[in-house]
């Protein structure tokens, strides 16, 4: 009689799974999940969206499984995935709170996030507006190289494709232009 599913190392679920044991998953699910919410919440701060995020993460390994080299740790690999969604749930909520208070007032109550108070959102729309005014006095070559590796969320290496420069000025530009947004915004307070 084989073992059961839970006593078996992580490198044996996942060649179970692979070969078609959809318990096997389950099994790795079980195990792997009070440690990726825990994670989840430490990032987010949010205890109901780490549900979702931690949902995510287990779908975007279900589907990226079969490429998981064994001989690396599982638990470093989810907890990327993990690291990630929370990335895009970061990326989200900035793009919802800047929006709002960039389109048309009818639309905001569409986007706008539901837990932030007014207060809240009065203080995000005076640190959008102080940010964007110091983004907007960068000169272009600072200026672009962060624009396009933090909003538009490229990497450094499609930043530099798009902008015809190396990998290397990217990194340096998008250090500086974060050195001297950061002088910029200390001077204002």
């Amino acid at each position: 009689m084989s073992a059961p599913l839970d006593d078996r190392t992580d490198a044996d679920l996942v060649a179970l799974h692979r070969s078609g044991g959809q318990a096997a998953f389950a099994a790795l699910m079980r195990r792997h999940k009070q440690p990726l919410y825990r994670l989840i919440v430490a990032q987010t701060g949010d205890a109901e969206d780490a549900f979702d995020l931690l949902q995510e993460t287990f779908v975007a390994a279900h589907a990226a499984l079969a490429r998981f080299d064994v001989d690396r740790s599982l638990r470093a690999w989810l907890a990327r995935i993990a690291i990630n969604k929370c990335r895009d749930w970061h990326r989200r909520r900035r793009v919802r709170r800047a929006l709002a208070w960039v389109l048309p007032i009818e639309t905001r109550d569409q986007i706008a996030d539901p837990a932030a108070t007014v207060e809240t959102q009065a203080v995000d729309r005076d640190a959008l507006t102080h940010t964007l005014a110091a983004i907007a006095r960068l000169p272009a070559a600072l200026r672009e190289p962060l624009l396009l590796c933090t909003i538009d969320a490229l990497s450094q290496a499609e930043a530099a494709e798009a902008l015809g420069v190396s990998v290397k000025t990217i990194e340096t530009r998008v250090r500086r232009a974060r050195r001297a947004l950061s002088a910029m915004l200390e001077n204002n307070d």
